[in-house]
C-alpha cells in the first residue's frame, strides 16, 4: 500500500506528482542558488517541482486525496527513496504523520462552515514564511478554495506571490474559475478526471471487502463521486435515503404529491443537520468551557461570551452547509435519474447510473418524451443554482417539484 492507493483512475496525476516528488527531494539535496531558485542537479528537471498546485475535478474525483498523497510524498523518508524508490510509500513516519494529520510542517485547512475567512487566511500566510520545523518542505493544503471569501482570496494571493523557500502551497477547488484569476496564474493546475465506474468498483471490492454485485451497483450510482459510491456500498441509511429520492419521478402526479415530495427533502437535509449537531455542538461548547475553567452554575469567565456567541456562529454556518450538501446530493441523484430515462428513451446501450432502477426507468420513459425530460432535468439544475443563491430551500424545492409535474 502506498498514499497513491486511495487515488482512483487518475494515473496521469499520480505519475505527475510522483515525478515532482522526486524533482523536490532532488533539489532540497542540492540546495538553491543564490536567487532563491530551486538549484540545477544532474538528471533533474527543477521546473517539474513549483511553490504552488492547485487541483480541480468534478466532485469526489479526489482533489483533496491526490493533495494529501502529495504532501505525503514530499514528506517521505522511506530509505528505498536512496534505491530509486517511489515517494510515498505509505509506512514511514513521514508518510504516517501526513496522512493522520498530526504531521508538523503539514497544515490541512477546510471549513465545516460556508466560507473561510480573512482572519485565517492570514494566520496561514504568516506560517507560511516559517522554515519546516522538521520535514523537508512546509505544505499548507486548501481544501474547498472557491470557499475563500474575497478578502481571503486576497490575503492568499500574498503568499502565492512571495514564497518562501521551502513552502508549497495545495488549493483544491472544483475548478479553476471557481478562483481568482491572479491566484491560479500563479498555481501549476492538476485536472482530476471522473474515474470509471469499473475503477471505482475495484476499489470497494479490494479495499472495503464489498460484495462485486454491491460494489458494482454502488460505483455506477455514485457517478464518478468514490466517496459517494463508498457510502451507499456500505452505508444502509444512505442506501435507503437514495431510494427515497428517487420515488420523487413516481410521486410528482398531482400537486399534493409534489409539495409532500418537496417537504419530506428538505426535512431529510434538516434532519442530517440536526443530527451532526448532537454530536459535534455539545462537544464543542463542553470543550470551549473546559478550555475556559468555566463552573457550572458560576459566573461565565473572562472572554467567554464572545468565544461562545463565535462558536455558535461557526455551528450555525455548519448546518446550513450541512442540509446545502444533503439537498445537493440529493438533486444529483434526481438529475441522474432523468439523464438515464433519456437514455433509455434514446435507445442508448450500456449500464445506466441507476441499473438497479430499470423498472422505474422504464416506466417514467414510457409516460413521456425526451422532451419532456429534458424539461425535467432542466427544473433540477434550476433548483440547485436557487439554492446557490440562497432562496429558501422549501421554496426551490417545491417550484421544482411541481416543474417536475408540468413537464
Amino acid at each position: 500500500m502506498s498514499v497513491w492507493d486511495d487515488l482512483v483512475g487518475q494515473d496521469r496525476v499520480v505519475e505527475q506528482l510522483t515525478t515532482a516528488a522526486r524533482a523536490a527531494r532532488a533539489t532540497v539535496a542540492a540546495g538553491r542558488t543564490s536567487t532563491g531558485a530551486y538549484a540545477a542537479e544532474p538528471g533533474v528537471n527543477a521546473s517539474l517541482m513549483t511553490h504552488a498546485w492547485l487541483f480541480t475535478g468534478p466532485p469526489g474525483a479526489g482533489q483533496t486525496t491526490a493533495a494529501r498523497a502529495f504532501a505525503a510524498a514530499l514528506q517521505c523518508t522511506s530509505p528505498d527513496l536512496e534505491l530509486g524508490g517511489v515517494p510515498g510509500c505509505g509506512f514511514c513516519d513521514g508518510c504516517h504523520t501526513v496522512l493522520s494529520g498530526s504531521h508538523a510542517d503539514v497544515k490541512y485547512v477546510r471549513t465545516d462552515g460556508l466560507s473561510i475567512g480573512v482572519g485565517d487566511m492570514r494566520a496561514l500566510v504568516l506560517r507560511a514564511a516559517s522554515y519546516p520545523t522538521g520535514g523537508r518542505w512546509s505544505v499548507i493544503l486548501v481544501d474547498a478554495a472557491h470557499r475563500l471569501t474575497e478578502a481571503a482570496a486576497n490575503a492568499l494571493l500574498k503568499g502565492v506571490e512571495e514564497p518562501s523557500p521551502r513552502t508549497v502551497w495545495m488549493l483544491c477547488a472544483p475548478s479553476v474559475q471557481d478562483v481568482l484569476p491572479t491566484i491560479r496564474s500563479r498555481c501549476r493546475l492538476l485536472v482530476l478526471r471522473t474515474p470509471a465506474a469499473e475503477a471505482v468498483a475495484d476499489m470497494l471490492v479490494r479495499r472495503d471487502g464489498v460484495e462485486p454485485e454491491t460494489a458494482r451497483i454502488a460505483a455506477l450510482a455514485g457517478q464518478g463521486d468514490v466517496e459517494r459510491a463508498r457510502r451507499l456500498a456500505v452505508d444502509e441509511q444512505a442506501r435507503a435515503r437514495r431510494l427515497d429520492v428517487l420515488r420523487i419521478p413516481l410521486e410528482v402526479a398531482d400537486i399534493g404529491g409534489c409539495l409532500a415530495a418537496a417537504q419530506r427533502l428538505v426535512d431529510t437535509a434538516k434532519a442530517d443537520a440536526e443530527a451532526l449537531a448532537e454530536t459535534q455542538d455539545a462537544k464543542e461548547t463542553d470543550d470551549l468551557k473546559a478550555a475556559y475553567g468555566a463552573v457550572e452554575g458560576s459566573r461565565a469567565p473572562r472572554g467567554m461570551a464572545g468565544a461562545t456567541k463565535e462558536l455558535e456562529k461557526r455551528q450555525k454556518s455548519r448546518a446550513t452547509r450541512t442540509r446545502r450538501e444533503t439537498l445537493g446530493v440529493a438533486l444529483l441523484d434526481l438529475l441522474g435519474f432523468y439523464r438515464d430515462v433519456l437514455a433509455v428513451q434514446l435507445g442508448a446501450t450500456g449500464a445506466l447510473s441507476n441499473e438497479d432502477q430499470r423498472p422505474a426507468l422504464g416506466r417514467v420513459a414510457a409516460a413521456g418524451t425526451p422532451e419532456n425530460t429534458l424539461r425535467r432535468m432542466e427544473a433540477v439544475l434550476a433548483c440547485r443554482r436557487a439554492m446557490d443563491r440562497n432562496v429558501d430551500p422549501l421554496l426551490a424545492v417545491e417550484a421544482m417539484t411541481v416543474a417536475l409535474r408540468a413537464g
